[in-house]
């Protein structure tokens, strides 16, 4: 098929080489436009756009998709169909209309729950058993058109990092798949019943908050895992919990939460309590709890925050 591809994150890049290996022809690539990164701000393309200039491909960065001039020079493309993997643009009507099969979305949920912007995060936050990705027809709603195939995964003790990625290739495989034999893979509505929204992670919400269960502080943990971090603040420094597990401890309860319980970092919760096994200073390197204590005094009694 002559496919447009629209993506732009590490997670969009499976999906990419798979179809081109699987012998689709990729007429174009559509991504984010570069961004200033590093110390320098130096302009970098995004995971995507490198990855299709590496695989000699056509790359357009547009601002926005709602020009007539870029819609036009869309739909000269002759596309069979476009492939969206988070994108980051919402597509125009002109924009869905033109490919001969429309747009079809990898999109990294179990629809009908987690449409939006941050299905992975929201359903460990949430404490979902599973999860999984979604190929579905795309429409002018959000993640509200039918869908052609789903795979499934368990959640188990993942981070949000090794999720995106388990489902980045699971997505790439599964769209394959449908595209391999379309027939196969008719489009099913949606149910109306099961909806909910992942709405943006705001930057807000990745500073911990002891007074909580120490179950949803370790999901909030492997939620933000690698982006933006779980953090709290000690002696005026910021430290980002990257991994833990929950401890039962006795008199852990809320008055004692955000309290160091012990001398190797156990932190009370509104129950139970959470120990910090990979950490990270402000401005240094991710460690164990051990090498910071190592280099650092965090006594118990002393109070997170504080």
């Amino acid at each position: 098929m002559r496919i447009v591809y629209m993506g732009t994150p590490d997670f969009a890049v499976p999906a990419l080489a798979a179809l081109a290996k699987a012998g689709h022809e990729i007429v174009a690539v559509y991504s984010q436009p570069p961004r200033p990164a590093g110390r320098g701000k130096a302009l970098r393309p995004s995971p995507v756009h490198a990855k299709a200039e590496e695989m000699g491909i056509e790359v357009r960065t547009p601002v926005s998709l709602k020009d007539a001039e870029v819609q036009a020079a869309f739909a000269a493309l002759n596309a069979d169909v476009a492939v969206v993997a988070a994108y980051g643009l919402i597509l125009p009507r002109p924009i869905l209309d033109a490919p001969r099969l429309g747009c079809m979305n990898i999109h990294a949920s179990l629809l009908p729950r987690w449409r939006g912007a941050a299905p992975i995060q929201r359903a460990i936050l949430a404490g979902d058993n599973v999860i999984g990705v979604t190929i579905m027809d795309m429409e002018a709603g959000l993640d509200t058109g039918p869908m052609r195939a789903k795979h499934v995964t368990p959640v188990e003790d993942k981070t949000a990092g090794a999720l995106t990625q388990e489902l980045a290739e699971a997505g790439a495989e599964l769209m394959v798949e449908v595209l391999d034999d379309i027939d196969l893979h008719p489009p099913v509505p949606q149910p109306e019943d099961g909806v909910t929204y992942a709405s943006k992670i705001e930057k807000a919400e990745s500073r911990i908050d002891f007074s909580r269960d120490a179950h949803q502080v370790e999901r909030q943990v492997r939620a933000f895992n690698p982006f933006p971090g779980a953090f709290f603040e000690y002696r005026g420094e910021r430290f980002r919990i990257l991994t833990a597990h929950v401890e039962d401890h006795e008199g852990s309860r809320e008055n004692r939460a955000g309290e160091l319980l012990d001398n190797s970092l156990l932190i009370g919760c509104g129950h139970g309590a959470i120990r910090p096994t990979l950490i990270q200073r402000a401005g240094k390197g991710a460690m164990s709890a051990g090498e910071l204590l190592r280099g650092y005094d965090m006594p118990a009694g002393s109070r997170i925050d504080a």
